[in-house]
């Protein structure tokens, strides 16, 4: 299948992820997303986290909502939730760091990522109102089916923010068509079957994926899971518009004790997959 060439034009009055698109497809690159979970290790690092990463070639910033029970995610994300948790970081603390952040930062994409009941609690229109206003761009919820998506989607569009979805390698054409029409921002593809961190990542095997998904939608399709260093990252952004990496920097994060170094030791570890991804 003939693969799409996408055009990501932009205009004065875009949205910041469109805006971002566009500029990576002008200078011929592809975009880099670090995941990182709010609060880990803890609340006073994720901000100072955010800006270093951008200084290291983040695109977009993906911030976890810190959450009890996250089945999606493997061992080492799982633990930085119960890091986060514990200190009480909530989605309002969330929204806070991302209000912060916009002090000195009002180009970079902020989507946050994680479980519906947070936002639930919140309100899902007292959400969407307080995320925009915080300068949030975009929101993944893992557990919410795009099918049944409208309760959080409205809300979300009235606000002027977009509504991520995950596609699978054996989500069928006609669930993907679905997801494609409610979905805005990016696609995000999820590279390997199983929860965050997973192995067994064929670099191969989820271009010709990801290849197909492109052809399907004029959405940017951005490949997350199983991305642990700048090759793989480079591979896949050979047909990726961008490329997702989480575990990897929060294991990071968590292995060093003095926030300072953990944070060097994070960007250092973004701007060697920048690197990688520009060469």
């Amino acid at each position: 299948m003939t693969v799409q060439q996408h055009s990501f034009s932009t205009r004065p009055d875009s949205k910041r992820i469109d805006a971002c698109f566009a500029r990576l497809q002008a200078e011929g690159r592809k975009g880099l997303i670090p995941y990182v979970t709010a609060g880990d290790p803890h609340p006073d690092v994720t901000v100072p986290l955010m800006h270093a990463m951008v200084e290291a070639g983040a695109d977009i910033i993906e911030l976890g909502i810190p959450f009890s029970d996250p089945v999606a995610d493997g061992p080492v994300i799982e633990l930085a939730h119960q890091r986060a948790v514990s200190q009480g970081v909530t989605l309002a603390d969330v929204l806070v760091m991302v209000t912060e952040f916009r002090k000195k930062d009002n180009v970079t994409p902020v989507a946050l990522m994680g479980y519906l009941n947070p936002v639930e609690i919140m309100g899902y229109d007292e959400f969407a109102t307080r995320a925009a206003v915080a300068g949030v761009d975009a929101l993944l919820t893992v557990d919410v089916p795009p099918e049944d998506a409208d309760f959080l989607v409205e809300p979300m569009r009235k606000a002027g923010l977009e509504a991520i979805f995950l596609v699978s390698p054996n989500t069928a054409d006609e669930r993907i068509t679905g997801i494609t029409r409610v979905a805005g921002g990016y696609i995000y593809y999820v590279s390997i079957k199983g929860i965050t961190g997973a192995g067994g990542l064929d670099t191969d095997a989820v271009s010709r994926r990801v290849a197909h998904v492109k052809s399907m939608t004029p959405l940017p399709v951005c490949v997350g899971f199983g991305i642990r260093d700048g090759e793989s990252a480079a591979a896949l952004s050979k047909t990726a518009d961008a490329v997702i990496v989480g575990t990897a920097l929060v294991q990071e994060l968590a292995s060093h004790e003095k926030p300072a170094d953990a944070i060097a030791a994070v960007a250092a570890k973004v701007a060697d997959m920048r690197t990688a991804m520009d060469r």
